[in-house]
């Protein structure tokens, strides 16, 4: 009799424990391994975005093995800020986070960042290459590692070292006939297998922060890779002129593309260059493409793939030519939108989610993950609804800003106003329904009044509160 009862107990507990299990899905027995990979300048210029112009099998395949988010959306234009925001969870305001060299250290010091979290957890933090901007900005990486041996713009042809060399600015791209570990990403990758043989043999749970340089300038890639495209069939985007209708303020000089020895300082590029531009901006994306299929393949081979929780993401969008502008720094979609990727135990796979997801979304999203409780200072929501429910739209509003640019996204509106003194002193309204390329600015029509005035008081609401 007492056999049958530790029989009867015993079945108890194992069928009361697997609910619970199933009831909570980011449950497990086992911590969860975490491989952040964060993309410079990445714009969702990619075939699972239905944009085909651009060859990236590995981050298909990836997609292919989570959800992929087709509204994600930076909540700065630019990359420190961008990169700080994510690794605090805390919003860019009008006195936060504005700039390229934006420091987590100096501005939010006492913020518990998403590594510092995870440290506490148990877990082994490593950063390889660019992951904040500004070197040793988060001190508590168990590593930090960057490959920079010299310059940070990494040339590797004659032609620019020689123009570095002799105190010139190099051109905006190159394409010597090299192997891919010649470049910092190269070196990146390999970095990165090392550290998950030496993870996987450790055994502790992990959170490792990869950040690939390129599409970032110059656009650097070895041949066979600018291979891959023909000039012939580059085309130029089909609003490359800056739409009358927009106010001059949302206008730039795209000084970060100026710099380069082929661009002129005033005026646009000839259509030859912008041809070029375009062209090493594909490689680019093309071979850091392949740096991240090298990762995720020894990610898979060492059996780790099922027990991590792998994000792909970019740090801010990018222009190129759309409206007559470069690089980012603007509150045009095209500089907000991002490509975002999650693939996880206990998720979907190769599905889509329509929600609208923010930057900031991605520290409490991978807490909830890794079954670890989400700190109460975070701005954002975790986006593990969405991961379950793709086909269900769980947010449809986000905020972004850009120096005294604050945009939100609500639905098809994108509304972006400008502020001096309390003063609204510009603002501009896109319909992406009718109008995605942003061409027509509906702010300005007497028509739509009463939806800009609704924009508004919804935007000045979210940015009080």
């Amino acid at each position: 009799m007492k056999y049958f009862k530790f029989i009867v107990i015993t079945f108890l507990s194992v069928f009361l424990s697997c609910k619970v299990i199933k009831e909570n899905k980011t449950l497990t027995t086992t911590k969860k391994n975490v491989l952040f990979l964060m993309i410079d300048d990445l714009r969702p210029e990619l075939s699972i975005y239905g944009q085909n112009q651009i060859i990236s099998p590995n981050i298909n395949a990836l997609a292919e093995s989570g959800i992929t988010f087709n509204r994600a959306y930076c909540n700065v234009p630019v990359c420190g800020a961008s990169r700080a925001s994510i690794l605090t969870g805390v919003r860019p305001t009008a006195d936060l986070f504005l700039k390229y060299n934006a420091s987590i250290t100096k501005e939010t010091p006492t913020i518990l960042t998403l590594v510092k979290y995870f440290k506490n957890q148990g877990y082994t933090t490593i950063s390889n290459n660019k992951v904040t901007h500004l070197k040793k900005d988060i001190k508590d990486w168990d590593e930090e590692w960057y490959p920079y041996e010299k310059g940070w713009r990494d040339y590797q042809s004659k032609e620019n070292i020689n123009l570095e060399q002799n105190g010139q600015h190099g051109y905006a791209y190159e394409h010597p006939d090299i192997q891919d570990d010649a470049y910092y990403d190269g070196k990146t990758a390999n970095k990165s297998i090392l550290d998950l043989k030496k993870l996987k043999a450790e055994g502790k749970p992990f959170f490792m922060a990869v950040g690939f340089v390129k599409p970032h300038l110059p656009f650097n890639a070895p041949k066979k890779y600018w291979d891959l495209y023909k000039a012939s069939e580059i085309n130029l985007p089909m609003n490359s002129s800056f739409p009358n209708s927009v106010p001059k303020i949302a206008n730039h000089l795209w000084g970060e593309l100026r710099y380069y020895k082929d661009i002129p300082k005033k005026g646009q590029v000839s259509d030859l260059v912008a041809k070029k531009l375009i062209h090493g901006y594909y490689a680019s994306v093309s071979y850091m493409d392949a740096q991240v299929g090298k990762v995720l393949k020894e990610l898979d081979d060492l059996g780790l793939k099922d027990n991590t929780i792998v994000v792909l993401v970019g740090d801010h969008g990018w222009s190129l030519m759309e409206h007559g502008l470069w690089v980012k720094h603007s509150n045009f979609e095209v500089a907000l939108r991002v490509p975002l990727i999650i693939s996880a135990p206990n998720i979907p796979k190769d599905k889509r989610s329509n929600s609208i997801a923010e930057l900031i979304d991605l520290y409490p999203t991978i807490c909830e993950l890794a079954s670890i409780p989400i700190p109460t200072h975070i701005d954002g929501e975790s986006l593990v609804e969405a991961l379950q429910r793709p086909s269900k739209i769980f947010k449809n509003t986000a905020l972004a800003r850009y120096q005294k640019g604050e945009t939100l996204i609500s639905d098809n509106y994108f509304y972006t106003e400008w502020q001096r003194k309390d003063k609204i002193i510009s603002k501009m309204l896109f319909d992406h329904n009718n109008d995605p390329n942003e061409n027509r600015n509906l702010a300005i029509e007497k028509g739509y009044k009463r939806i800009v005035d609704s924009l508004s008081h919804i935007l000045n609401k979210k940015i009080k509160s």
